[in-house]
């Protein structure tokens, strides 16, 4: 599964690449990464790889091999299936039993403990859009087309949907899944899907140079601050309630790590920690 092995044909590639970051490619380019079991059981794994305790990962780029980021669910084994695209269904037939359906993956990206920055380097249709939703931060093409075509099924899409409804307004979410129309990167940055859109050959270095700057953090603030992202107001809405949740955090982290005391006592010794910027 790692790239540096040269497993070319494998469906989704896994590389190290330094300082707490890896890299995982999609790797389907003829089928525009349409992700079907093998492609999802190969991305579970290696987001489990990433997420051992003895792993260094603190920051993933995903990203898509070819002109496309992921074109969702693979409908044709989908439909020989018979089931529904996008479905939240569970999967049978796996030698382990394990649940490999794509709200599975969905869920595994939002409770990693490494931060996940989706590098959109093409279209990103249906479940690919769910992806997006699912990282913590992501760097787009430009030129990017996303969208959600399932209402051309007579469909609603059971995933992008709730996703993207957490994330924009109610009228820009109801153009995406009525409409079936595509929206550009820029629009997705404006819309509040993606942060930061850039030319189709900058985006994989872009989000490198931004998973190598957030990975410069200490580990366990960044485990809690992505639970926190998590959690509030998609769970805790209230503003004494998010107030309490925010401190408790902060004693959890203290508890874990003595990077923050270090911190204080750099900072009160006139050391700027990462994040402060250079001294004037």
């Amino acid at each position: 599964m790692n790239a540096a092995n040269g497993a070319a044909a494998a469906p989704v590639l896994l590389e190290r690449i330094e300082d707490g970051v890896a890299l995982i490619t999609l790797n389907r380019p003829a089928q525009r990464n349409a992700m079907n079991r093998a492609a999802r059981v190969a991305l579970l794994d290696a987001l489990d790889e990433c997420g051992r305790p003895e792993s260094d990962v603190k920051v993933i780029v995903l990203t898509g091999a070819g002109p496309a980021f992921c074109a969702g669910v693979d409908l044709k084994e989908v439909a020989k299936e018979k089931d529904a695209p996008d479905s939240g269904n569970a999967d049978s037939g796996d030698p382990d039993s394990r649940q490999t359906n794509w709200r599975a993956v969905q869920e595994e990206l939002a409770n990693h403990p490494a931060v996940v920055i989706a590098a959109v380097n093409g279209f990103a249709l249906g479940g690919g859009l769910t992806l997006i939703n699912a990282a913590d931060l992501a760097v787009i093409n430009e030129d990017a087309q996303l969208g959600m075509p399932e209402i051309g099924f007579g469909l609603y899409p059971a995933l992008a949907g709730p996703a993207t409804q957490l994330r924009v307004s109610r009228k820009r979410a109801a153009w995406l899944v009525l409409t079936a129309d595509r929206i550009d990167g820029r629009a997705a940055v404006e819309w509040g899907l993606a942060n930061l859109a850039v030319p189709a050959d900058q985006v994989q270095a872009e989000a490198l140079s931004l998973a190598r700057r957030v990975a410069a953090y200490d580990a366990t603030g960044l485990r809690w601050s992505k639970r926190a992202l998590w959690t509030v107001p998609e769970h805790i809405s209230g503003w004494s309630e998010a107030l309490d949740y925010g401190e408790a955090v902060g004693v959890r982290i203290r508890a874990e790590a003595e990077t923050t005391q270090r911190g204080l006592e750099a900072f009160a010794s006139g050391t700027r920690n990462p994040g402060q910027g250079t001294a004037p």
